[in-house]
């Protein structure tokens, strides 16, 4: 614990940064290098490990350069993302790799997800899938349901770290964490978002 400039783990808690990194990590939140709460948990991660696996979980810093919790039990509790954060996550991964999203300093707007959505897995498909329970829509329904499901997918992925969301219902530039969506991408996932590191 020598490489921390906390002394004690009493002094981690009293440390400003501490009650909202605290609730962020508990709430599922990736924080990546360019969040503020980063170096604090850099230099407290020594003291918060063991307070953390008290709690049935894992703090968890990965190599390329973000920590989340990875609850072991069930003290804690579990979320996994849903299908439209999952669908979602992957489909702006890609995006970013576009030439096109690049020159546009990696944000992807609302129209241009929503374009690829629906190439990648066509407007019917798209619809069923984020509306299951839902026999039969009429088709401006459908259409407005898939805009406010992709809008709160995007909203709940930027809550959690994994896309930094500039403009409501569009998508920044991937932060360090979103790049987890690169690799999920290039592996099927379970349709639960059942992956690795979802927090």
């Amino acid at each position: 614990m020598s490489d921390s400039s906390f002394e004690s783990l009493e002094a981690v808690i009293q440390d400003e940064s501490f009650p909202d990194t605290d609730l962020a990590l508990r709430r599922g939140r990736h924080i990546g290098r360019d969040d503020p709460s980063y170096d604090f948990l850099v230099d407290a991660a020594s003291h918060l490990e063991p307070l953390y696996r008290r709690f049935g979980c894992e703090l968890v810093q990965r190599s390329d350069g973000y920590f989340y919790l990875l609850p072991s039990g069930d003290r804690l509790g579990r979320r996994h993302l849903s299908t439209a954060e999952m669908l979602v996550g992957q489909t702006l991964a890609l995006c970013y790799l576009d030439p096109a999203t690049l020159e546009q300093s990696g944000a992807v707007p609302r129209e241009v997800l929503l374009q690829r959505l629906v190439g990648l897995i066509g407007q019917e498909s798209l619809v069923r899938t984020l509306n299951p329970r839902r026999k039969r829509l009429l088709e401006r329904v459908s259409e407005e349901t898939v805009r406010k499901q992709v809008g709160e997918a995007v909203r709940r992925l930027a809550d959690l770290g994994f896309v930094d969301s500039g403009v409501p219902g569009d998508a920044g530039p991937p932060p360090d964490s979103g790049v987890q969506f690169f690799e999920a991408s290039c592996e099927p996932c379970a349709p639960s978002g059942d992956c690795p590191g979802t927090g």
